[in-house]
């Protein structure tokens, strides 16, 4: 399979989504509590279960997030000495969008360590 800019655009932003759910099982839980809006977790437990769903298999889902995010920066890190074409509009396309997988990647990292870090490394060391 040849690879194109296109695909480091696409394997990005699978790993922002991914990385987000990161965020929305763990993140957005812990600092609902911590400032004091429990009842507006339970409200979001209410309306979304499957938020349960994911803090149960954190494991699962960081997993996940961080194949994704293997398989992004890959491709992103492939697709740096492709070729933009010569065609001045086309050039200019081609960088923006190895721009913007730039920082969609950086996005979907910080999101993830953000993640890992109110997961497993802060309740690890509040034991």
């Amino acid at each position: 399979m040849k690879l194109s800019l296109g695909h480091s655009v696409g394997a990005t932003g699978g790993a922002l989504l991914a990385s987000s759910a990161t965020l929305i099982c763990c993140v957005l839980p812990a600092v609902l509590v911590s400032v004091g809006a429990g009842a507006t977790v339970v409200s979001l437990v209410t309306a979304f279960p499957q938020l349960i769903w994911l803090s149960e298999r954190k494991p699962l889902v960081f997993g996940v997030a961080g194949a994704a995010l293997l398989i992004g920066g890959i491709v992103l890190w492939r697709a740096r000495l492709l070729p933009c074409p010569t065609d001045p509009i086309a050039a200019k396309a081609c960088t923006r969008l190895r721009r913007l997988s730039a920082i969609l990647f950086t996005v979907a990292s910080l999101s993830f360590a953000i993640g890992l870090l109110f997961a497993f490394v802060l309740p690890a060391l509040s034991q």
